[in-house]
Parts: structure tokens; C-alpha cells; sequence
């Protein structure tokens, strides 16, 4: 008798309630983000490599142990892809629309990551998100993060949602920051899980992400990001969290948020479900303002968000 037919785990079909729930989701929130002034667009689902190589860095987990990769028939290493932004930043590039600035998108569809499948976790998984490239003002962080607000707001779920908020500040506030938390974690190395091991000597600022409990609670008295950042990116968060107060939007600033991965700087932030556990991320984001001069486009800053549908 033959085996019994399975999907591949981390997989799964979406039957017909699924499919209406993530229907009304997708459009409820492409609704919404239209109000905002987000465009819809669309990727492809793959890319050459180093599009995801180049940006999300060479110890994030997703390069590391995550990414789908395979080569073509043409000789090419192509890559399903694990996030979105990196996809928009490049057609913005090769599509010539470096000079249609601000650029606000809306994207939404799967997304690939080979990891263990757990609660929230999928190797095809979907994901709905937001870009605003070419603005560095205060109030393009204020606009992606109310434009969230809105979407848990309307989909009744906001009450049972937490923003945390942080600042990673410059390339050069982090380059101290990380000397003195290496320094920190020197003492306690041998205590240290096996993967915040791998990331001491190559990115030990994402140890801080952490969901170890041993790790966490030798990351208690670790140094705080936010004491490192220049006058610049100090106020710059500052007003932000006065501009959020003013619009009556709670957070929590969580000097620990560093998110996974490496274009990140200055603002970042996640709206927390109370209900997930440690894997509680509904909506996350923050600012990638160098990731398209990494990509060979001119230095355009960004800020964005995407959200797992799952």
C-alpha cells in the first residue's frame, strides 16, 4: 500500500475557512494601508541570492540556517524569499523609481524559511507588510506605526496587544555599544546557550534577542543600547516617543529589542501579543535607512513593517 499522502511538513493547505479568514485580513489591511497612501505591489517569490545575502547579513539566523536556496538550470543561486523588504528595495532599484520619493508600498504573500516547525512557525508561511522609503523624518515612523495600530485596531485585537519600541541608533553608536556588552558577556561566556555562543563572536548585539531563560536572565544587567546614542539619534527617538504619547498610543520602550535582522538602525518596534509566549510578535518593523545603498542604489533611508498572517 503506498504511503498516505502529506503535505511537506511546515506546510499546510488553507480549506475554506482559513482561506476567508486570510482573505479578510489581506484586504482588510490592504484597505487600510491605502488610507495611509501604501500602493499595492508584488515580487516574485524568488530571487538571486545575494539580494537576501547582502542585506540580512552573514550571522543572522535566516542566512546562517534558514534560507531556501537552490541552483538553477542556468547556473544561478536562486533563493525563495524569507522576508520582503529586501524584494521591494530591489525592484525599486532595477524598476527606476529611485526619483518617485517618498515610495510607499503595501505587499502581501508567502514567504520561505526552512526552521522547525513550532505554534506561529511555518516554512511557507504569509506575510502582509508596509514600506516607506525615502523620508527621514519623525513622522514616517509615526505613520507606519499608527497605519499597524489602525489594522489591530480594526481587526479587534488591539486590546490584547503591547508596543514595544526601541532605538539601535548609528552604525557608530552600536560599534560602542557592542564593544562594552562583549566586555559584559566575557564573564558569563561558558553560561551563555549554544546559539548565543555562535553570535558572540560574530553578531553578539543579537544575543540580546535571546529566548533562552538562562540567557535572559545574564542579559539583566547587560548595558542598555539607548545610553550609547549620539545626540542626534537620542532626540530623534525622544520625539518620537513624545509624538506617540500625544496621540495617546502606549508603548513600552524595550531597551532589549533588536530584532533579527542586520540592516536595522535607530527605531524599532513590535507589537507584542499577550497571548503567544515568547514567540508573540504580531506586527514587527523599524528602520533600514543604508539598506538600499547596500544594495547599489542611491542612500535613500526606509522604514517598514511586515505581519505573519499565521
Amino acid at each position: 500500500m503506498s504511503k498516505k499522502l502529506q503535505p511537506v511538513r511546515g506546510t499546510h493547505d488553507h480549506l475554506k475557512d482559513s482561506m476567508h479568514r486570510y482573505n479578510y485580513i489581506v484586504s482588510l489591511a490592504e484597505e487600510i494601508c491605502v488610507r495611509y497612501g501604501f500602493e499595492a505591489m508584488s515580487t516574485p517569490i524568488f530571487e538571486f541570492s545575494e539580494i537576501f545575502q547582502k542585506t540580512l547579513g552573514d550571522t543572522s539566523d535566516i542566512v546562517t540556517k534558514e534560507m531556501y536556496t537552490f541552483i538553477d538550470k542556468g547556473n544561478e543561486s536562486i533563493t525563495l524569499r524569507p522576508e520582503g523588504t529586501a524584494g521591494i528595495i530591489r525592484a525599486i532599484i532595477s524598476n527606476g523609481l529611485t526619483h518617485q520619493m517618498p515610495f510607499k508600498a503595501f505587499y502581501n504573500g508567502p514567504m520561505f524559511r526552512y526552521e522547525r516547525p513550532q505554534k506561529g512557525r511555518l516554512r511557507q508561511f504569509h506575510q502582509i507588510g508596509i514600506e516607506l522609503v525615502g523620508s527621514k523624518e519623525e513622522l514616517a515612523d509615526i505613520e507606519v506605526i499608527t497605519c499597524a495600530k489602525r489594522l489591530l485596531t480594526e481587526l479587534k485585537i488591539n486590546d490584547e496587544i503591547t508596543l514595544n519600541i526601541n532605538s539601535l541608533g548609528s552604525t557608530e553608536d552600536r560599534k560602542k555599544y557592542i564593544k562594552d556588552l562583549i566586555s559584559y558577556l566575557k564573564v558569563y561566556k561558558n553560561k551563555l546557550s549554544s546559539d548565543s555562543l555562535k553570535r558572540f563572536d560574530k553578531n553578539p548585539l543579537r544575543i540580546l534577542d535571546s529566548k533562552n531563560e538562562e540567557d535572559i536572565q545574564l542579559l539583566v544587567n547587560a548595558p542598555i543600547i539607548t545610553d550609547y546614542l549620539n545626540n542626534d539619534s537620542k532626540n530623534n527617538f525622544n520625539n518620537i516617543l513624545s509624538i506617540l504619547k500625544s496621540l495617546n498610543i502606549p508603548y513600552i520602550e524595550n531597551p532589549k529589542l533588536v530584532r533579527g535582522l542586520d540592516y536595522y538602525n535607530n527605531t524599532t518596534f513590535e507589537f507584542v501579543s499577550n497571548n503567544l509566549g515568547s514567540q508573540g510578535a504580531v506586527i514587527a518593523g523599524g528602520r533600514y535607512d543604508g539598506l538600499m545603498k547596500q544594495m547599489g542604489g542611491p542612500d535613500l533611508p526606509g522604514i517598514g513593517w511586515a505581519a505573519g498572517l499565521e
